[in-house]
């Protein structure tokens, strides 16, 4: 295989990592005053604080590549949010942002799975920073269970 695919397959994956992280972020900030539990906010305040080491580690290798990354689709981020606004706007409680973010960690999962088997040739740097990233989403899904 040529170094191009590798690189092209190494910086797509990055991106969509990259673009993953960011909405995880977006995701907590728009849920975290709502939460009443003191537990539940210290496990997605530690999520937070892991993807956002992630989102550090990410950015500095693609600065490597001269790539600014990428964010997150405006529809899916719009979706999210016209969709936990609704869901809190209804029910305001701890089950329905641990039901919310637990989703969510199981959306990014399946997309970063499916993103380690189509760029299968990107550097295994990047497909270790991948598989962390899997790991912390489905840490959280875990540690979210007991407050559904």
């Amino acid at each position: 295989m040529s170094t191009q695919v590798i690189n092209d397959d190494t910086i797509k994956l990055l991106r969509e990592c990259n673009a993953g992280i960011k909405m995880g972020i977006s995701s907590i900030d728009e849920v975290l005053d709502n939460v009443k539990s003191s537990d539940l906010k210290a496990v997605l305040t530690h999520c937070k604080q892991q993807h956002e080491q992630l989102e550090n580690d990410t950015r500095e290798i693609l600065n490597d590549y001269h790539d600014s990354g990428k964010d997150p689709h405006p529809v899916a981020k719009g979706m999210s949010w016209i969709k936990t606004n609704f869901k809190l706007a209804v029910e305001d409680s701890d089950a329905v942002i641990a039901d919310l973010i637990t989703d969510g960690c199981n959306m990014g999962v399946k997309s970063l799975r499916r993103y380690l088997n189509e760029y299968e040739a990107a550097e295994e740097k990047v497909k270790d920073l991948t598989k962390r990233l899997i790991q912390i989403e489905e840490d959280a899904a875990n540690d979210i269970k007991k407050f559904l």
